[in-house]
């Protein structure tokens, strides 16, 4: 990636899915994903280059991921990025993977131009690990307004998809199940209506007390995926708008692996504009994890002048948003 003219230009963004690898298991083994990411990040990256046709002597930093994540992963590409720095004597940046998340609608964005700033906006984060409500005011400066308790909205998704026999990653399965669903079926709950946080655990069991009672799941599987998908949508999209109202942001995002879920995207389309606000939802190819936006906040790190110390080290519970009073 590098800063042009019009804004950021994305040279060359590549992907090694492991979903085929973690499947079998239902979810992800730490140590099969680090042998992974250590036998494909170095033909990945001289691929990347060859296709961007930029040699690595003439990259102006090297950005990696920091936390929050697996270790054993997290250490992979940290290490390596921090080698390539040091060979080519030149910054390392070291990136909140929810930052990079956060961050991931703007990478489209057409007004986003070469000087402009990240504008003040309400973002919703929703993915495996974190769902989060977070009041961006700029880069770098964030206010934490809700985060999941428990399971994050992605979790629940593949908790759920595993009680119903569908296959790892749950939250596509789901989402296809539930076109062909009644959403109104079951009346699952909406959980802690009044506040921002969010908790899915609760409705994670109410399906699994609700499979019990059935002679035959299976069978009803397209109308519990429906109504399961529309009460985690109920409870994300309701709490965005309300999460908007009171920070007083004309602009809301979404991001997050979550976010490729069409109904959501639309759902929370259609709050936004009765509700008078701005939608804005990361690009469907940069929603899972990509490099793309990690390489996308250190640009914008480095345009701050800001670079990282080769001795900090991974964090696999990092927070977004560290003052105590806040989380």
């Amino acid at each position: 990636m590098r800063r042009g003219v019009e804004g950021p230009e994305l040279l060359s963004s590549l992907v090694s899915s492991q979903v085929e690898i973690h499947r079998p298991y239902g979810g992800v083994v730490p140590e099969l994903a680090s042998r992974n990411h250590a036998l494909k990040l170095r033909p990945l990256v001289e691929q990347a280059l060859a296709e961007a046709a930029v040699p690595v002597s003439a990259l102006d930093a090297f950005a990696a991921t920091r936390g929050p994540g697996l270790a054993s992963s997290l250490l992979v590409g940290h290490s390596m990025a921090k080698a390539l720095a040091l060979a080519a004597r030149k910054p390392f940046l070291s990136i909140n993977h929810l930052e990079g998340h956060l961050l991931s609608p703007f990478l489209d964005f057409e007004p986003f131009g070469a000087q402009s700033e990240i504008p003040p906006h309400l973002a919703l984060i929703v993915s495996g690990g974190h769902t989060m409500l977070v009041h961006a005011r700029g880069f770098g400066d964030y206010r934490l307004l809700g985060r999941s308790l428990d399971d994050a909205a992605g979790e629940a998704f593949d908790k759920v998809a595993r009680l119903l026999g569908l296959p790892y990653p749950g939250g596509p399965e789901i989402e296809n199940q539930a076109r062909l669903g009644d959403p109104t079926t079951y009346r699952f709950p909406r959980s802690m209506p009044r506040q921002l946080d969010f908790s899915f655990s609760g409705l994670k069991t109410a399906v699994r007390y609700t499979l019990a009672k059935l002679d035959d799941p299976q069978a009803h599987c397209a109308d519990l995926c429906a109504s399961f998908q529309q009460a985690v949508l109920d409870v994300l999209v309701d709490k965005a708008v309300r999460g908007a109202r009171e920070a007083g942001c004309e602009l809301v995002t979404l991001s997050g692996g979550v976010s490729c879920n069409r109904a959501l995207r639309q759902a929370m389309d259609r709050a936004c504009h009765q509700e008078g606000l701005t939608f804005l939802a990361c690009p469907a190819r940069f929603s899972t994890d990509n490099a793309a936006m990690i390489a996308f906040a250190g640009l914008l790190k480095l345009k701050e002048g800001g670079a990282s110390s080769f001795r900090e080290d991974i964090d696999p519970n990092l927070a977004l948003v560290s003052s105590p009073d806040i989380q």
